[in-house]
């Protein structure tokens, strides 16, 4: 998703198609005073260009009111230590979001989903995020659902307990 000639290519390759759900996005966790630049370019590149990518490049191909829906996370609402990246590339994902819906063309609906911490993956994040009460996978996919099948668009879905 970092390589513009690389999505063009699979948007050649997939055809037609009514929908893009997005669900993937690096991102470097340090201390901001020990974050170096190639940390802050990585996780700007993938996360934030990549999904920006994903709607600019795809939409010469998707079919005319098709919907992307792109993953931020929680923690640009609810900041924790060493994810100064993600919740700022999240909260510019949000705001990208809530502004390209108004110019895009033929109906196509553009909208994000702002997780919490999924219960599934509470062994993982959970040491890092104290206080955080996780969501099931589910809930945050019914999201995703809400997303492609309704009719917003220029929307941020928060998933949060």
């Amino acid at each position: 998703m970092t390589s513009e000639a690389s999505l063009r290519k699979l948007f050649k390759d997939v055809g037609h198609f009514d929908a893009v759900v997005n669900t993937v996005g690096v991102c470097e966790y340090a201390n901001f005073t020990e974050m170096t630049e190639e940390q802050w370019m990585s996780t700007i590149l993938s996360k934030m260009m990549g999904q920006i990518n994903i709607i600019r490049i795809g939409q010469e191909y998707i079919a005319d009111k098709g919907s992307f829906t792109l993953i931020t996370g929680i923690l640009n609402i609810k900041p924790i230590p060493f994810a100064i990246a993600d919740a700022t590339t999240s909260g510019a994902i949000d705001t990208f979001v809530k502004c390209v819906a108004f110019e895009m063309p033929r109906g196509i609906r553009v909208n994000s989903i702002n997780p919490t911490v999924l219960k599934e993956a509470w062994d993982v994040y959970g040491e890092m995020m104290p206080g955080f009460q996780p969501v099931p996978g589910k809930l945050v996919g019914k999201a995703f659902e809400r997303s492609v099948d309704g009719f917003i668009t220029g929307q941020v879905i928060y998933v949060d307990a």
